[in-house]
């Protein structure tokens, strides 16, 4: 496993918070409330290495196969839910659909929402890492990408991907959506953690089997809020695609148990590995 700090903040933090990589029964202990959180699996334009954002990119060959896998782990250890949330993007949506019809919970009542969307890149928004790299530097490309607080340069009407999102009709025809021109991990939670604390956590303090399956900013920005890491720390972590983690809270939705994968810790491992080795090189 490759040594960089990152990683090793980031396992360690795992190891520090759950203190295990077993599995529990989908069941949550008396005056504990549990939820599972799920990362999309991987999309063609994150195949092809370009920034994606808010544009409605579908899952690539591995994304399917990381949402059935993400399914597989969760029957293997008799997950069943009440209801589950997700953006209102493909990549999301179409992960959950997979996990809750090899669950055999196709029917299962969803709520989708443009607030789980993922962060939106700006101008970065379609293009090549790597060109946007040779273009800005990779040291103010991964700025842009791991500072809490820091913008890239916003999108605008001419970009050749700006109609494509605006006219998306699953975002258009949201009444109350607020399109972004560009968003920093500050301003996603922002708009994501007014969705959370009144839709998702009562649902989660009613005693609801809740699953929450979305983006990797997203999710970053709940984790930071649930553990309340600092900015610099939460900008270290890489969540990898399409391995599902719980929480366990208490009945002030303050962690019980924090963070804890599925899978092995052998496969976690290898799994953060990728993901951080990628994020040296290239933003994710």
């Amino acid at each position: 496993m490759p040594s960089s700090v990152p990683l090793k903040f980031n396992f360690n933090l795992l190891i520090g918070l759950s203190q295990a990589f077993s599995t529990m029964s989908g069941q949550s202990q008396s005056g504990s409330f549990k939820i599972v959180f799920a990362r999309h699996g991987e999309s063609e334009w994150t195949k092809n290495n370009w920034f994606c954002g808010w544009y409605d990119a579908p899952l690539s060959e591995k994304g399917l196969e990381e949402a059935h896998s993400s399914a597989k782990v969760l029957k293997d250890c008799g997950y069943t839910f009440d209801i589950a949330f997700t953006s209102l993007l493909t990549r999301a949506r179409h992960t959950l659909d997979i996990i809750l019809s090899d669950i055999g919970q196709p029917d299962l009542p969803v709520v989708a929402h443009w607030r789980l969307n993922e962060r939106h890149y700006g101008d970065l928004t379609g293009y090549n890492k790597e060109e946007m790299a040779a273009k800005y530097g990779l040291e103010q490309l991964q700025i842009w990408r791991r500072k809490f607080d820091v913008l890239p340069p916003p999108m605008d009407e001419n970009h050749k991907y700006y109609s494509s999102i605006v006219n998306n009709p699953k975002l258009k025809s949201q009444p109350d959506i607020e399109f972004p021109k560009v968003e920093s991990l500050e301003t996603t939670m922002v708009r994501c953690l007014p969705f959370w604390n009144e839709k998702v956590v009562p649902e989660i303090l009613s005693g609801k089997r809740v699953l929450l399956v979305t983006h990797g900013t997203t999710l970053r920005g709940i984790v930071k809020h649930l553990d309340g890491l600092s900015d610099d720390a939460i900008m270290k972590l890489n969540l990898p695609t399409g391995m599902p983690f719980y929480y366990t809270l208490d009945d002030k939705l303050k962690p019980i148990i924090s963070m804890k994968f599925f899978s092995d810790r052998e496969t976690v491992e290898k799994a953060m590995a990728l993901v951080a080795s990628i994020s040296h090189k290239l933003p994710d």
